[in-house]
């Protein structure tokens, strides 16, 4: 019935640190949160060599690794970290937390509440800020008083920009920031697309208003979880992409005419699926709402004001063919973060999901970055 990390389950190359109880930006209170998280490499006598790696709505703290017991996927971003990556972990100690109201291993829906039941459709409504405040509180578990770099693209990227503001905030150093993929204010073409996405999985009967835990395995919110990831794989590449790959041609032996599909709608319907086998269907619905509240300027002054304040140096990273998160608003961050370098710019026929496709251009932007 969920993809999700249950108390049980292997928990394979992750750790836990119990960080508190947290007020929300919203009005909401968790009594008590776990972080899940993933570290490679080691941290040096001084706390001066630590990265944090967020990631976007559907990844987790499997950063780089193989598939195995705990982890259903391999790593997400294996290109970009690891000994000899462009993040290397013979020089950093890289920390990536699943963040709060994801489904792998840190509180959300899916994690028991304090009467003993999952929280479901019980559970509060969070922000960016909100998840930042517990990523501090984990900062704070683990000894790190700086982190060299705070790096992250989608989601991800949200997150490093909140940070960049409530980290020194909080006591805690950031040097670098890389913001890939990313904008400072989510936009009316942003929430637009989110809301079909939120409405296919609320209207599936099986999901029950959130509270689908006890259903059996093939009676959970599926076929809502896979027409979201649907409508929004579609933001994730391009017309051009998919015109070039698929075109009109149908799949396989079926026959438009005749009921069958053409090859996009198999295509589609193939990462809806993959992702209701690894996901969960309210930390999407939770991390999706969470993205829409996204405004760096709220209560500071405005989204030019709120960016003139961040300290850091800063490399700003868009992919020229993003749909869901265009260069505009990445060129709004390089033009007003006061440390932020020149605008770099990925080319690419993929689109949005290029973060993840071209390690190749990426990756040296971040080597040279760092020095």
């Amino acid at each position: 019935m969920s993809g999700a990390w249950r108390e049980g389950d292997d928990p394979g190359r992750r750790q836990f640190a119990d960080v508190g109880s947290f007020n929300l930006e919203a009005g909401g209170y968790l009594p008590s949160v776990r972080v899940a998280y993933e570290t490679w490499g080691t941290l040096n006598a001084t706390g001066s060599n630590a990265v944090l790696v967020l990631h976007a709505l559907t990844g987790d703290s499997h950063v780089t690794g193989e598939a195995g017991p705990g982890h259903v996927t391999d790593g997400w971003w294996a290109e970009m970290v690891g000994p000899g990556r462009p993040i290397d972990t013979d020089r950093y100690f890289v920390v990536a937390p699943n963040a709060l109201g994801g489904c792998q291993g840190t509180t959300g829906p899916s994690s028991t509440a304090q009467d003993g039941r999952p929280w479901g459709g019980r559970f509060p409504y969070i922000t960016t800020r909100d998840q930042v405040a517990v990523e501090i509180a984990l900062t704070r578990e683990l000894g790190i008083r700086s982190w060299e770099l705070v790096i992250g693209a989608s989601m991800g990227g949200l997150r490093v920009l909140e940070w960049a503001l409530l980290g020194p905030e909080a006591g805690v150093e950031v040097r670098n920031l890389g913001a890939i993929a990313t904008t400072a204010q989510t936009g009316g073409d942003q929430i637009a697309w989110a809301h079909p996405q939120l409405a296919a999985i609320r209207v599936d009967p099986r999901f029950r208003d959130g509270d689908y835990y006890d259903a059996s395995a093939d009676d959970g919110p599926h076929n809502g979880l896979g027409i979201a990831r649907q409508i929004a794989h579609t933001t994730y590449r391009t017309g051009y992409e998919l015109d070039q790959r698929f075109g009109r041609l149908p799949q396989g032996g079926e026959d438009p005419f005749a009921g069958g599909r053409f090859a996009v709608q198999s295509y589609l319907e193939h990462h809806g699926d993959k992702l209701a086998r690894r996901f969960d269907a309210n930390s999407y619905v939770v991390l999706t709402e969470s993205m829409l509240s996204h405004d760096l300027g709220r209560d500071r002054g405005g989204v030019e004001a709120a960016l003139s304040q961040i300290t850091a140096r800063t490399l700003v990273v868009a992919v020229d063919s993003d749909r869901l998160f265009p260069p505009t608003q990445s060129a709004r961050l390089a033009q007003w973060i006061p440390g932020a370098e020149s605008l770099r710019i990925v080319t690419s026929d993929v689109g949005h999901d290029g973060f993840l496709v071209e390690a190749d251009q990426i990756g040296p932007m971040v080597s040279e970055f760092l020095g």
